[in-house]
């Protein structure tokens, strides 16, 4: 009974500790950048060092922030696992079953089983290498597209989002566009969810397009081979189950 209680009150002091250690380095951190939102800390198994996850990246530190490792990657040399790249994927997580489905245009291939979000801006050069490079072989899957116009960079791209969005057939005059660079010939108005979908973005922290986003809730950001689509594709499924 004694060693059953001596074991409790150790774990429970050691859990108190590591919380302590977290909070402090939380307060040493606010301290010095106190514009930035730290998201998540925890304590890595390797050397004490921390995992930080604030403004959408992951920086590490000790537990008195002595030191930063920014813009790096933690790897595990016995297994050449790409730690940092695992936790991101984790982090940046999105619930697939809370993305308004309806805002996106919907295209269906095949049957359609597998599940796809592409946020998608109508002039972005790597969005149209996706889809006439990588997507356009794919079978049973479907694919939302959220019209995203960075009007940055590409300045007609909200025009285009619109009168894609407007069409009599949304599916038919997107890949009318994307694929072939033909837009629809009648000028048609409506309302779109074009600025509804840049504040999902803001939201999901979603700066880049193409950004993919797969059944289990993980991204990709750029126009990856098919290859590597269809493998993130089938893990998905695989996760989920």
């Amino acid at each position: 009974m004694l060693r059953k209680t001596l074991g409790i009150l150790l774990t429970a002091l050691l859990t108190s500790s590591a919380f302590a250690d977290e909070a402090g380095l939380r307060k040493a951190i606010e301290a010095t950048y106190p514009k930035v939102r730290i998201e998540s800390i925890t304590k890595t198994p390797y050397a004490g060092l921390y995992e930080v996850f604030l403004d959408g990246q992951i920086l590490y530190t000790d537990d008195k922030f002595n030191f930063l490792i920014a813009e790096g990657k933690l790897i595990d040399t016995k297994s050449k696992r790409d730690l940092t790249g695992e936790r991101m994927d984790e982090l940046t997580k999105v619930d697939f079953s809370s993305l308004p489905l309806d805002q996106a245009i919907k295209v269906v291939k095949g049957s359609g089983a597998r599940k796809l979000v592409v946020f998608s801006d109508p002039d972005c050069p790597y969005c149209k290498r996706l889809e006439q490079k990588e997507l356009v072989g794919m079978t049973d899957v479907t694919i939302y597209t959220f019209l995203y116009p960075l009007e940055q960079l590409h300045p007609d791209s909200a025009n285009k989002s619109r009168a894609i969005w407007c069409s009599a057939d949304r599916s038919v005059a997107w890949q009318d566009w994307i694929l072939n660079g033909q837009l629809p010939k009648v000028a048609v108005t409506c309302d779109t969810p074009v600025e509804k979908t840049a504040e999902l973005a803001k939201k999901l922290g979603i700066t880049s397009t193409p950004t993919l986003i797969f059944a289990d809730g993980k991204r990709m950001l750029g126009a990856y081979p098919a290859k590597d689509i269809e493998k993130a594709i089938s893990n998905a499924s695989s996760n989920k189950k």
